[in-house]
């Protein structure tokens, strides 16, 4: 696969925020209520560490924030991340399994739940998971879980629910860039050239253009032989991402001579 990525939001990792652990003046806050502020603050902690690669103070922080409220789902969601990061998959199946049990209608942990099945294999309980998730009308980005089902499919080479999987996620929404860069170039690798070229122009057409669609049209018409149309995508990519791996790759790889 060309770019078998899951969609950013696909694995659901704050941003350190910042919290304020302010009392309520009209209501007293509890030992109890402290413990659990503690604990959501010790898990962006966690997520942010996580971010960064510190995967010692990520487990320091998530640990104490399990300590601090083991019923909060959230935590153990984040300590999955954790145990798979440091490669314990076992331990890791395990806190996503609980963060669900405490949670089972929560997009997101279904969401990460489903990413991590998926990287480990399980294909078939990773795409159910991420249907499970886009279905919920809690979930407010449903056609990124059907991308990302899409690319774990295509990473099993099964390219026709993965096509599937694509298509409803573009029904959804069809602004949504991801989807129709994995479609688009889900059908360049298999050599269908016309419908890839189709599904650039349509989005392109109506949307404002990621460098990855662009340089999908470059190779597509490369392929096809479209010079014209090769150049319009060429300098486009180069006029509006500059900067961008796409732009790079562009000069770094010029056209083949005829």
């Amino acid at each position: 696969m060309t770019r078998a990525r899951v969609v950013a939001s696909a694995l659901v990792a704050p941003a350190l925020a910042a919290l304020a652990l302010v009392a309520c003046e009209t209501e007293p806050v509890g030992p109890d209520v402290n413990e659990k502020n503690a604990a959501e603050y010790n898990v962006q902690l966690g997520y942010a560490y996580l971010q960064q690669g510190d995967l010692n103070l990520a487990k320091e922080k998530l640990e104490r924030a399990e300590k601090q409220a083991p019923d909060n789902p959230r935590v153990h969601s984040a300590l999955g991340m954790l145990y798979e990061r440091l490669g314990d998959r076992k331990s890791a199946k395990s806190q996503y399994a609980e963060a669900l049990r405490l949670a089972p209608q929560d997009p997101d942990i279904q969401n990460n739940y489903a990413v991590f099945l998926c990287r480990t294999g399980d294909v078939d309980d990773g795409v159910a998971m991420f249907e499970r998730a886009a279905r919920n009308p809690l979930y407010r980005t449903p056609e990124a879980a059907w991308t990302n089902a899409g690319v774990c499919l295509r990473g099993a080479k099964r390219n026709a629910e993965a096509q599937k999987a694509f298509e409803t996620a573009i029904m959804v929404r069809p602004n949504f860039a991801e989807a129709s860069f994995q479609l688009g170039d889900l059908l360049f690798a298999e050599g269908r050239y016309a419908e890839a070229r189709s599904v650039v122009d349509t989005y392109l057409g109506s949307f404002k253009p990621t460098a990855g669609l662009l340089w999908l049209g470059v190779q597509i018409t490369r392929k096809t032989g479209d010079r014209l149309a090769e150049e319009k995508f060429a300098r486009r990519l180069r006029v509006d991402f500059p900067e961008s791996p796409e732009a790079r790759s562009l000069s770094a790889s010029p056209r083949p001579s005829p």
